[in-house]
């Protein structure tokens, strides 16, 4: 239902992706900024905003996956061009 929801909304499962790699990219700028901006408090606290943002990615992996997978029932799913088969 919520990916449906989604779907209808006009998210698709690339933009997951994309969310899920930006917030990869995000824990270490989260963490690095942490350690620099915050010299006193110790590496727990990078630590902590590292994982912190770092929870968001297997949440966004698993939207696009979810919103693949309906995309693909739906006839929705897009066609990049490229295909294994070709010579």
């Amino acid at each position: 239902m919520i990916v449906k929801k989604m779907h209808d909304m006009g998210v698709k499962s690339e933009h997951a992706y994309l969310a899920a790699f930006a917030s990869i990219g995000l824990t270490v700028a989260a963490w690095a900024t942490s350690l620099k901006v915050e010299p006193g408090v110790n590496v727990d606290r990078a630590d902590r905003w590292g994982l912190f943002v770092g929870e968001w990615a297997p949440t966004f992996f698993g939207l696009g996956l979810a919103l693949s997978h309906y995309e693909q029932h739906d006839g929705t799913l897009t066609d990049s061009g490229v295909h294994s088969h070709e010579v």
